[in-house]
């Protein structure tokens, strides 16, 4: 792994976002989802990611027993069977490493991994978490939020993002 700084790449991650990228995360054992919601800034002095991440997402259990996880970026052209089986299937119900080939890499300081197929990796430590109030969002997204399909469900829509800010304590290219 060759580390970086994270602002050299800004704008790689600015324009990599809605196209997806994969937040990892790790318990007992390591899952990888597509996002294509996401902001890479400053907050209290600190380079941030933050993520959103519905309330019956997998991953959200898995943030909530581990509160670190790494936003994986590619660096060229993504594979779209990993945006496949990562975007559309639950790691509740399959091993989406095993299943989308991911090869992970492992910073002996960090407790998630990177993915080598993304190669750009941020380690991020969650430094806050907020549930978002559909109330307070403008109508004009409220579409995201309709009330057709339990939240549990993979691509379910109908429950509200918790947003995580995760301090980006390290950065490296997956070698």
């Amino acid at each position: 792994m060759k580390r970086v700084n994270a602002s050299d790449y800004a704008e790689t991650i600015i324009k990599a976002i809605p196209k997806g990228v994969l937040v990892t995360t790790k318990t007992d054992r390591v899952n990888s989802m597509v996002i294509g919601w996401g902001t890479y800034g400053v907050e209290w002095g600190r380079p941030i990611f933050a993520i959103y991440i519905r309330e019956g997402r997998f991953t959200r259990e898995q943030l909530d027993r581990n509160p670190e996880f790494t936003v994986n970026i590619p660096l060229g052209e993504t594979q779209p069977d990993i945006l496949k089986i990562c975007g559309w299937q639950s790691g509740r119900n399959i091993d989406k490493v095993k299943e989308a080939g991911l090869t992970l890499v492992q910073d002996d300081d960090f407790s998630v991994p990177g993915v080598k197929e993304f190669p750009l990796t941020l380690e991020c430590r969650v430094v806050f978490r907020q549930k978002q109030e559909i109330a307070l969002i403008d109508e004009k997204f409220h579409g995201a939020y309709p009330q057709d399909v339990p939240g549990t469900n993979p691509m379910a829509n109908r429950d509200a993002h918790i947003a995580y800010y995760g301090e980006i304590v390290g950065a490296y290219i997956a070698e």
